[in-house]
């Protein structure tokens, strides 16, 4: 699966789990200790607000700390969505002529930065999912694509604090994908 098309679909599950948050929970737990189901949308709003002036070439000191804090504001769904519709945007104009994009870390190629999204999207769609009580099976597709990628980058991300300890695998893919980042798949809100 190409890296656009992977980002695209992430990105459609993603505004879906965002599109299913009743308005009484918000501030519901989710499988993200840190965070409630606000929390976790304001994250990964952050990110697609991100993702324009990075792919735009901008770099952190450039865009400073205007999408810091709470970035959703009275209408978090159609914050999330406009975020996230924006991102799509930005990737498939300029993912074909950009090179590497500023991270906190350095420069990174700018495909593997859109894989980076991909992730954040498909597994907390995951945890928004659980969270919510919604449909929380992923695409086949989108988790062997994803297990593929994140294979070989696993340890760096554990060593880097960017996931948690490994879950027991199971042999099933999604479970399996989910473990590597650190989910219990038995996750529940009632029993995080």
């Amino acid at each position: 699966m190409d890296t656009e098309d992977m980002h695209r679909r992430t990105v459609d599950w993603w505004t879906m789990c965002v599109d299913a948050v009743g308005p009484d929970q918000w501030a519901d737990p989710t499988p993200c200790a840190d965070w409630d189901v606000r929390a976790l949308v304001n994250h990964v709003a952050g990110e697609d607000l991100w993702t324009v002036p990075l792919m735009e070439g901008r770099t952190l000191d450039e865009v400073g700390d205007r999408f810091d804090g709470d970035v959703l504001g009275a209408d978090p769904v159609a914050t999330a969505r406009t975020a996230a519709d924006a991102a799509v945007l930005a990737v498939g104009d300029l993912l074909p002529r950009r090179e590497t994009v500023h991270l906190s870390y350095g420069e990174e190629r700018a495909d593997e930065y859109v894989w980076q999204l991909a992730a954040d999207h498909l597994v907390h769609g995951w945890d928004l999912a659980v969270a919510i009580g919604a449909e929380a099976r992923i695409s086949p597709e989108l988790v062997a694509a994803l297990s593929e990628w994140f294979a070989s980058r696993e340890e760096m991300y554990r060593h880097a604090g960017a996931v948690g300890p490994q879950a027991p695998l199971t042999g099933d893919p999604q479970h399996d994908l989910l473990a590597r980042f650190g989910r219990d798949e038995a996750w529940t809100p009632s029993a995080p």
